[in-house]
């Protein structure tokens, strides 16, 4: 790489930002279609390796290998120059926190990822909800359990997690720094935009009177916001790009339903009252829809706030040396609260938002590519 290349465009030279690699969610790996709806029936994996890397616009695939299946990985990643950049898993705090995600990490490693994703419940195993405190410890241990493993972790924002309360961030990443390890946040921003303008949501966020007074600021085109934050805390090591819409419509041809375990959503009170209703509102589609492929009208114009956080995140990547910014992962998905029942191409949606990821990367002079 050329250090000291110029940002095309700039009004003087700087070094070259890092190049940004672009994967795709295991769970958008799915040629759904109106006589194949998109489903919680994953297609076998080398289908999926394969469609990940015919879409031509992926750099790796966003899985984490189950048990055994860390040969398979290899082999496919090999087969279709695709690697296993970074994977993705969920977890409980409690006595089995620490051996599954040593066992994860062990086995994400084997395949070659270099990032493990983490959505941490905040429904602990023992019926109550997380601390503060028992989060900070959480990723302690995950930090020194992924110099271990040789993989880097990072905490995700997302609902039904500790971070549903946003306000969280800042206090682990502030704990993180007095211990003297860095803290990763995953940035997908779609769990707060929306919520924007829907009283339910912010109440099980906890934060709708700091919305409404202004001390918690969601609004991404506003002073003060979220997004501005944690990117001036330099926390950001991992985006991730799901289409929302604020106060959108919710999934009309998905109903939760706690007897599916495919679900990947905790026993917590907030889920129990969501059993039998549609899926939370936490997708819309970035390509547009042929009619009937989706439950809802379509409107263009309501995907400008997602777009304006991508571009926000990549602009501060290009003109911060720095920058810790160092993956991005599209997240059109499967599951109830998003792409369940709907049929449109799911990788089809993903591969438009990584075309859109490109796009904006070139017009900031932002190299591409996995690092080598």
């Amino acid at each position: 790489m050329t250090e000291l290349a110029p940002i095309r465009g700039g009004a003087a030279a700087r070094p070259l930002p890092a190049a940004l690699p672009v994967g795709c969610n295991g769970r958008g790996a799915q040629a759904s279609s109106p006589a194949r709806p998109v489903s919680f029936a994953e297609q076998p994996l080398a289908e999926q390796f394969a469609m990940v890397a015919e879409a031509g616009v992926f750099d790796f695939f966003d899985r984490l290998p189950m048990e055994g299946e860390v040969d398979t990985f290899r082999a496919l990643s090999a087969a279709n120059a695709l690697p296993a950049f970074t994977a993705s898993g969920v977890y409980a705090l409690g006595p089995g926190y620490l051996p599954a995600l040593r066992a994860n990490m062990a086995r994400a490693a084997a395949a070659g990822a270099k990032f493990h994703n983490m959505m941490v419940f905040a429904w602990h195993t023992g019926g109550r909800w997380v601390t503060d405190d028992e989060v900070i410890r959480a990723w302690a241990e995950a930090w020194e359990a992924g110099e271990a493993a040789g993989i880097e972790p990072c905490f995700e924002l997302h609902v039904n997690m500790w971070s549903e309360d946003p306000r969280r961030v800042a206090v682990a990443a502030r704990a993180a720094d007095r211990m003297g390890i860095p803290f990763n946040l995953t940035l997908d921003y779609s769990h707060m935009l929306f919520k924007m303008g829907d009283a339910e949501e912010l109440d099980i966020s906890g934060i709708r009177d700091d919305v409404e007074t202004g001390r918690v600021v969601l609004d991404p085109y506003l002073p003060g916001n979220l997004v501005d934050e944690w990117l001036e805390m330099g926390i950001v090591r991992w985006f991730q790009l799901r289409a929302v819409a604020p106060a959108g419509p919710r999934n009309l041809w998905s109903t939760h339903d706690s007897g599916n375990g495919a679900a990947g959503v905790p026993d917590d009170p907030h889920q129990r009252a969501r059993e039998g209703r549609p899926g939370r509102a936490i997708l819309y589609p970035f390509a547009q829809p042929a009619p009937g492929e989706w439950h809802s009208p379509w409107e263009a114009w309501r995907l400008e706030p997602c777009k304006h956080v991508a571009r926000k995140v990549l602009r501060h990547h290009a003109e911060t040396p720095g920058s810790r910014l160092a993956v991005i992962t599209t997240e059109m998905i499967n599951l109830t609260d998003y792409g369940d029942g709907a049929k449109f191409s799911l990788i089809g949606q993903n591969a438009a938002i990584a075309a859109f990821l490109r796009a904006e990367m070139r017009s900031l002079g932002i190299p591409e590519g996995l690092p080598s």
